[in-house]
């Protein structure tokens, strides 16, 4: 049974950083794309990174690039968001999914306020 289980998410000011973390099980995690989506009040779920097998290779929404990190550590089935310089628009429930599996976990929720 596939199970990702997201942590890190807290009310932070603007300008600053989190770091969200993401638990896979059920799966072989290091055959699988990782990636992060979020959804905010409103507005559909949208992809905000994702990173390869291997982790040489990510891509970024433009509205996260250069701002946030995805990385993953293959022997401890983890994936991770580096997210600095935090706007308010970056706040949603931030959820972790492997490319092409279906399932979704319970999300972490990042406020970005003053």
């Amino acid at each position: 049974q596939v199970q990702l289980m997201e942590s890190g998410g807290d009310l932070v000011q603007p300008g600053g950083s989190l770091r969200l973390s993401c638990a896979a099980s059920g799966f072989t995690f290091s055959k699988y794309t990782m990636t992060w989506y979020r959804q905010a009040p409103g507005k559909e779920r949208e992809l905000v990174a994702l990173v390869s097998t291997a982790g040489g290779s990510t891509n970024y929404a433009d509205s996260v690039k250069g701002r946030f990190t995805i990385s993953r550590d293959n022997a401890k089935k983890m994936v991770y968001l580096q997210m600095n310089s935090l706007k308010p628009e970056d706040t949603a429930v931030y959820f972790c999914k492997a490319l092409s599996i279906t399932s979704w976990g319970q999300g972490t929720q990042v406020t970005v306020s003053s």
